[in-house]
């Protein structure tokens, strides 16, 4: 057993396939940047993905494991009575849920916070002490319901931006016309499925340049772009920078491979 913080920590992990089990004083959300993570928290089976996040009560058992690449962000929030610690209210509601449906809104701010955590080199609590209790308020405010219909596709999306996803290939993954599939991206997410991609295909761009030293013309294949020039007319759109320009504002001084991210844990 962990000793329980006296303030939120943030940390990413990668999980290996033979699973244990343990627990801590502290609560803690498990929240998905890559992979699937199967879980038992507690006596229930269930599993963390791209479209669930997991919450663990204090000194609750819990067992993980996870086949593949993963990524996972954890939250170990802070303990009662500290500065963003979660209430009973918020304890009670979200440990009788556990594995939580990640609703567009909720979605938009994990992404939000695994970015700042990205940029935020080695103070990650400071990214912690911040998100979490609005990331805890927003888990809150949005009650269950059924899972969007966009769910599956999402997830597909997000492991694999550089798919050459046309509008028809969207619609039959989600199972839907293509009329409703633009219906329901305007209604959930406010934007199309082709600007929906073409974000997730940017993120990855943006945090190979910072990261990496890989050529502008690999990442432009490896992200889907038809080649570097394609690549550089979508930033310059969506930032006002070329690649090379970008990159020499954000690297973070990898040299011969990519880095880690920060406070990476391999378990």
């Amino acid at each position: 057993m962990t000793a329980t913080p006296t303030d939120s920590h943030l940390s990413y992990r990668r999980y290996a396939e033979d699973g244990f089990c343990h627990t801590h004083g502290h609560a803690q959300i498990v929240l998905p940047v890559l992979g699937t993570l199967e879980m038992e928290i507690d006596g229930r089976g269930g599993r963390a993905d791209l479209g669930v996040a997991a919450f663990v009560l204090p000194d609750t058992v819990h067992c993980q494991a996870a086949k593949g690449d993963n990524r996972f962000l954890i939250v170990d929030c802070a303990g009662h009575g500290a500065a963003g610690a979660p209430t009973e209210r918020t304890l009670d509601r979200l440990g009788r849920q556990i594995y939580l449906p990640l609703t567009p809104t909720v979605r938009r701010l994990v992404d939000f916070i695994n970015l700042t955590a990205g940029d935020a080199g080695r103070d990650l609590d400071a990214v912690a002490r911040h998100w979490t209790p609005l990331l805890l308020d927003t888990l809150m405010a949005e009650p269950a319901r059924p899972l969007s219909r966009l769910n599956a596709l999402l997830a597909r999306l997000h492991a694999a931006p550089e798919h050459p996803w046309t509008v028809d290939a969207m619609a039959r993954v989600a199972g839907l016309s293509a009329s409703r599939l633009h219906a329901l991206f305007r209604e959930e997410l406010d934007q199309t499925p082709q600007a929906y991609v073409a974000s997730l295909r940017l993120e990855r761009v943006m945090d190979q340049l910072a990261a990496t030293t890989l050529s502008i013309a690999q990442i432009a294949y490896q992200a889907g772009y038809a080649d570097q020039s394609a690549l550089t007319r979508a930033l310059r759109r969506a930032t006002g920078l070329t690649p090379a320009a970008y990159r020499r504002q954000h690297g973070r001084g990898v040299r011969g491979q990519a880095q880690r991210p920060p406070a990476f844990e391999v378990e």
